[in-house]
């Protein structure tokens, strides 16, 4: 966990850096993916029991051409580390029980 602590805190400060609006939410996409769509499946009922706004799976081209599938879980939060770290730590371990591979979060810049 340390690691994607790590992690959120350098995507935060970079943002905050480039000019990125500190008082807006941000739509936080948390990254979900396997290559068994039915551990996947399983991922993504399971985040939307904890209340999580849940985008549809979809099949995912990989660099080397290979396939996954993948889908993202959707939360507007303050561009704030620890506010983003209580969803990173419930999300991973909903990856870990199912057997799937959290993927880390992405946010766009805000004038």
């Amino acid at each position: 966990m340390e690691n994607w602590r790590e992690i959120s805190e350098d995507i935060v400060s970079s943002l905050l850096e480039d000019g990125s609006n500190p008082e807006t939410l941000y739509e936080v996409e948390h990254h979900f993916v396997c290559e068994d769509f039915d551990k996947l499946e399983a991922a993504a009922l399971a985040a939307f029991k904890l209340g999580y706004d849940v985008e549809e799976p979809a099949e995912l081209e990989l660099e080397d051409g290979g396939k996954i599938w993948g889908f993202d879980v959707v939360v507007e939060a303050e561009l704030d580390t620890d506010v983003i770290m209580e969803d990173v730590e419930k999300l991973e371990k909903v990856a870990m029980d199912a057997g799937v591979e959290y993927d880390g979060w992405g946010t766009y810049f805000q004038e």
